[in-house]
């Protein structure tokens, strides 16, 4: 990595940081200066319940806090934050009820509008009263089978306003998978469109919803919202189901009324990927999700009251989660329903001119593939309020850190970030107030000890290892649903080191105290007893204009592990000896030869989860001959197929 930074703040941009006022308020409150960022990340996790408590005033949380920010602060399983706090999710996000714009929604090319916070509060209110008349307590469940699009933000803070909880997926899940989500967390109400958009078709959901209907029982009610505009005829053609305009017709708004609940009472449930077995329910308390995303949202992406804040994100991902926090930083939310490359690539970007977006969140695969299409949005787009890129689902490889600045725009903070469905937010992430060293997350979360161990549970610096998380932070899970005691909950975190959350990346610590992510742990590849990322590998391999995208696994041979990396080419390319060398050769001199492939086998799709993720672990089954158990975790199971009885990985 080179030395130099690729991006530094200006002077400007450090006076008017949210950071640099936190600093100060830090420094009043520990009596001592704290002239970097690493010395008062240090502070933060050496006295964790300062820092939080710190952060809990100056991003003015609604509730009331209680005398104690933390109990049992040694013990990552016991400890207990802000015990006595009483607060309401959907009180911080609705601050406000003016005319000021809240919410910007596009449904691809096709369908835009907006909310002001008047009018999304008084849609939260009609929602608040019909969920209450339907019976809804405090700790049911709501499902949302739903877009990316207002009313599901709606129907999401009218629950959580009751003290319900929310969970979600987007629908394109396969009924199998929605089935195995929903029929674990027995939602009594159900939020579907009359369908959706996708590259420019109309999708039609009707059998998905007669299946759902017909396999989850616990559902009371299923409310259509109109997407397509065809929500009378859709809804009359599914079992109890009703409109959104007939759920919400008795009800006029009124003042919103918020029930304050303990710290730790549950407000989301999302999924793990479910490539395992059924998918982990992993539930999420209010005061955790609340506190961490405002830190990262202020102190770390520097988000301002009237930003415009967007991330390409479904129902389905954490990423959605972490959007519609904005709102309690005072950001408008910039959401977005369909493909990324509709209208030719160019719909988000048209959006993101328009609406004056400041933070633009995608994935790294994305930002590869518009490097591909060889769209470039400086060349065409005006996009002066951009202060930020996120990156996330997968490592943003250092050329894709070159190919942002040449190709977006020189001054912004790119921060590739890293956390996951288990936290419902950042490990190591980006800030606004740092340096950006090109293929590199600037640094470990506020209030996070993160660290690398070696195998043996030591830490270790300049040299890669288990990501682990020493000390409690207030978004660890609450647990998983029905997991009375706890067990499958400290296996899936604690098994590795006694109580140290080991979170399955392979990653380093920089010189520069930032980070590298390589891969998951459980994906890493082991020739000859060397373990290998498997983002050193796709780093090289996406410089290569002929491949669309990649995927590398171990094979077990002669006693040992080999490199098998499988291609998905463009229309018109062919795998052949010379495209064959020309891969190796340079993975050989960009990462190292140990990282060189035994084999290269062109293939016609990879198969993804349905958030996105290349699934390593599934293909590393089928070339073994062993099942992969979750067929409907998948978008397109029927891709692996294509990796069966392969005549190139027999000799």
């Amino acid at each position: 990595m080179a030395d130099h930074p690729v991006w530094q703040p200006s002077a400007a941009r450090l006076a008017g940081a949210h950071l640099t006022a936190f600093t100060r308020l830090a420094e009043a409150a520990w009596s001592r200066d704290l002239p970097d960022y690493h010395s008062l990340w240090q502070a933060s996790v050496d006295d964790p319940a300062t820092f939080w408590s710190l952060v809990w005033d100056y991003a003015g949380v609604i509730g009331d806090k209680g005398e104690a920010a933390l109990e049992h602060g040694d013990d990552m399983l016991s400890a207990r934050f802000f015990p006595k706090a009483r607060l309401n999710y959907a009180e911080n996000l609705l601050r406000r009820n003016d005319d000021s714009l809240a919410v910007s929604f596009r449904g691809e090319d096709k369908v835009s509008r907006e909310l002001s916070h008047a009018e999304l509060c008084a849609l939260v209110s009609r929602l608040q009263q019909a969920m209450r008349a339907a019976g809804l307590r405090m700790g049911d469940r709501v499902a949302g089978f739903m877009p990316n699009m207002p009313e599901t933000l709606a129907a999401m803070l009218a629950a959580a306003s009751l003290g319900a909880v929310w969970t979600s997926c987007s629908p394109d899940f396969g009924i199998d998978g929605a089935i195995d989500r929903f029929g674990q967390t027995e939602p009594r109400l159900l939020f579907c469109p009359d369908g959706y958009w996708y590259n420019g078709k109309q999708v039609d959901i009707r059998d998905k919803m007669l299946a759902l209907a017909e396999g989850l029982p616990s559902v009371e009610k299923i409310i259509a919202v109109p997407y397509l505009g065809e929500t009378a005829v859709f809804a009359e053609s599914l079992p109890r189901t009703l409109t959104l305009a007939d759920f919400i017709a008795p009800y006029r708004p009124a003042p919103l009324h918020f029930e304050r609940v303990p710290f730790k009472h549950p407000l989301f449930i999302l999924y793990s990927s479910g490539t395992t077995g059924k998918p982990k329910c992993i539930v999420h308390g209010t005061g955790g999700t609340l506190l961490q995303h405002l830190k990262e949202h202020q102190l770390h992406s520097d988000i301002h009251a009237g930003d415009r804040f967007f991330y390409f994100t479904t129902c389905g991902w954490m990423m959605w989660n972490w959007l519609v926090s904005g709102l309690a930083s005072g950001a408008a939310l910039m959401l977005y329903d369909g493909s990324p490359f509709a209208a030719q690539g160019k719909v988000l970007w048209d959006y993101a001119e328009q609406a004056g977006f400041t933070h633009f969140g995608t994935s790294a695969k994305y930002i590869d593939g518009l490097r591909k299409i060889d769209l470039a949005p400086a060349r065409h787009w005006r996009l002066a309020p951009l202060r930020a890129v996120f990156s996330t689902g997968s490592p943003l490889v250092a050329e894709s850190f070159d190919w942002v600045y040449d190709n977006i725009k020189r001054d912004i903070n790119l921060a590739s970030i890293s956390g996951g469905t288990d936290i419902v937010s950042c490990f190591a992430l980006g800030c606004a107030s740092l340096p950006v060293h090109r293929g590199e997350l600037q640094c470990r979360g506020l209030g996070m000890a993160v660290d690398i161990y070696d195998h043996a549970g030591k830490p270790v610096r300049g040299e890669k290892g288990e990501l682990v998380c020493t000390r409690p932070f207030p978004s660890m899970p609450v647990g998983f649903w029905k997991d009375a005691d706890g067990s499958k909950y400290r296996s899936a975190y604690f098994a590795r080191f006694s109580h140290i959350w080991c979170h399955g990346d392979f990653a380093e610590i920089t010189e520069h105290d930032g980070m590298i992510i390589y891969g998951r742990s459980d994906a890493v590849l082991n020739p000859g007893g060397v373990r290998i990322g498997t983002a050193e590998i796709y780093r090289q391999v996406e410089t290569f204009d002929e491949v669309i995208e990649s995927l590398a696994v171990g094979q077990r041979w002669q006693d040992d592990e080999r490199v098998v990396l499988f291609v998905r080419l463009r229309d018109g390319q062919a795998l052949d000896e010379t495209l064959t060398s020309r891969i190796k050769e340079k993975i050989k001199l960009g990462a190292s030869p140990r990282h060189v492939p035994a084999r290269i086998v062109a293939v016609a799709d990879i198969p993804r989860t349905i958030s996105g993720k290349i699934v390593e672990l599934a293909v590393k089954n089928i070339i073994h001959g062993e099942a992969v158990n979750n067929l409907s975790a998948l978008a397109n199971p029927q891709a692996l197929k294509l990796f069966e009885n392969l005549p190139q990985l027999q000799s």
